[in-house]
């Protein structure tokens, strides 16, 4: 074969090969679409008992099943004595002056593995509050599982779940690229995070659940009878999945900002806004964001109007970052390398004098996600050592002393005091750096951080002039079974000589 033939060929393979396995690319590296027998169990227990809403505009499986559950408990006392069971509980854990509310319910069915076993992926102490609160509903919801046989139900409907996963798979994605092509995003995945879609027409296609818990995100949504499902808040909790990592490399912008929080306690907007400045900010830049997709250029009164309702439910930074996105648009740097401008772009006395000029609203747009689950402790760490290496150490401090005063075992507390030694130490107060480092020797596992705790207090034995139990510390983190080079680099340098400590000039 001929060069030219043989390049030919290899060029068709290659286009055939990316055609086949773009969709299973795409689909990898946007949103997870997803139906689940756990959720549709829980879903279906719910309409039998009682719950309506939205029943007018779903889609005939759900009236469909309903009837089939209805069914299934005429035939069967044991069916009618589950179901009843879980409706009495329902009836008791209600929130106060709701009837009907399942949101609590849809917070647990995030957290449940599959049936008949029901059990929760997250030990009770990372479960959301409104999850935890309705745990006791899983005894009775594997009873009702097999005493109304919902699984044969599942089986007989499956395939119209899947089918409504292809319907609305394109849609999606299509508004997801859309999303990243505009803040100019690379097409690839985010280590550690998964941003997952759940589609349940067993609930209204009115009632849509957002939910950030860690470094995941989940939307729950049900489409309507005439095929639509609502992108935006599908969109919004998209953009919280893709801004939210970048906060985290902005400690110090961040932290500059923080005296504007004290100016925003009137306005309507959830407490949390007013409590962490970078969730303040990540959703002002959210609502500029949407606001300049979704409302078109032509109508710059309506965008107008939008910014300013924004910032009277207290989202204040949403003018400068609308006005900032304009130049933006007209750049090719991606919101990776212009977030941090943004930030730095921010003049507080203005945006604090802007505060004082504006009357905010008497109530705000309900937020579409919400943060239910406590966070777990390795991920809370994990932000405290990003905010310590980015200079911000009293933020660290918070976190690690939050870990500590809400303690649920494991080797997290431990890492909590290597990381308020640490603070300690840059904070010159040496006494209380080796008493956390003692501290941290005397119960942590890890090896690395046990190493480098010995090695701490082998720094501040020389600095006092104690070579013998400088010595000893080196000694014991060579011994801490920590195979990384530069533990054993530093512990072997402790041991060669004496650690000089040079003061910044």
């Amino acid at each position: 074969m001929n060069i030219p033939k043989l390049v030919a060929c290899l060029l068709v393979f290659f286009i055939l090969f990316a055609a086949a396995i773009s969709p299973a690319f795409a689909q990898a590296t946007k949103a997870q679409l997803e139906v689940t027998e756990s959720f549709f169990t829980m879903a279906a227990a719910l309409n039998s008992c009682g719950y309506d809403a939205g029943l007018e505009n779903s889609v005939p499986i759900r009236q469909a099943v309903r009837a089939e559950v209805q069914a299934a408990i005429q035939k069967s006392p044991d069916a009618l004595h589950a179901r009843d069971a879980i409706c009495f509980f329902q009836r008791e854990h209600q929130p106060g002056n709701t009837q009907t509310d399942i949101t609590q319910y849809i917070s647990l069915a995030l957290e449940l593995t599959d049936p008949p076993n029901f059990t929760t992926t997250s030990p009770e102490a990372d479960l959301s509050p409104d999850a935890a609160h309705v745990l006791g509903v899983l005894p009775l919801l594997r009873k009702f599982y097999a005493a109304a046989d919902t699984h044969s139900l599942w089986l007989k409907h499956k395939a119209e779940y899947q089918a409504l996963v292809q319907q609305f798979h394109d849609p999606i994605s299509q508004e997801l690229t859309r999303t990243d092509s505009y803040l100019k995003l690379p097409f690839t995945n985010y280590p550690g995070q998964r941003f997952v879609v759940y589609l349940e027409p067993m609930l209204a296609p009115s009632h849509i659940d957002s939910r950030n818990y860690g470094s995941n995100y989940y939307v729950v949504i049900s489409p309507t009878q005439d095929g639509r499902v609502r992108m935006e808040e599908i969109r919004h909790t998209y953009l919280h999945f893709v801004l939210e990592p970048l906060a985290l490399k902005h400690g110090l912008s961040m932290k500059r900002l923080e005296p504007i929080l004290q100016d925003l306690q009137s306005a309507p907007m959830n407490p949390s806004f007013k409590e962490d400045i970078s969730l303040l900010v990540n959703e002002s830049l959210i609502r500029a964001i949407e606001t300049r997709m979704a409302i078109a250029k032509s109508d710059e009164r309506a965008r107008n109007e939008t910014v300013q309702r924004a910032m009277e439910e207290g989202f204040i930074f949403t003018r400068d970052f609308y006005d900032a996105l304009e130049a933006f648009e007209k750049e090719s740097s991606g919101m990776k390398d212009s977030y941090g401008d943004f930030l730095h772009n921010l003049d507080l006395d203005r945006e604090r004098k802007r505060v004082r000029n504006i009357t905010f609203a008497s109530r705000a747009t309900p937020e579409v996600i919400s943060a239910n689950r406590v966070v777990p402790q390795s991920k809370m760490l994990d932000d405290a050592e990003l905010k310590l290496s980015s200079g911000d150490a009293d933020g660290a401090r918070k976190i690690a002393e939050q870990v500590l005063r809400n303690n649920r075992g494991g080797d997290e507390p431990s890492r909590a005091t290597f990381i308020l030694a640490r603070v300690a130490t840059r904070a010159g107060n040496m006494e209380d750096a080796r008493l956390a480092f003692e501290q941290t020797v005397e119960s942590s596992h890890d090896p690395r951080t046990l190493a480098w705790s010995h090695i701490f207090l082998g720094r501040i034995y020389d600095i006092q002039g104690k070579r013998d139990q400088a010595e000893l510390h080196y000694k014991a983190a060579l011994a801490a079974g920590d195979p990384a080079a530069d533990t054993k680099a530093a512990a072997e340098r402790g041991l060669t000589s004496p650690y000089e400590h040079k003061s910044p000039r």
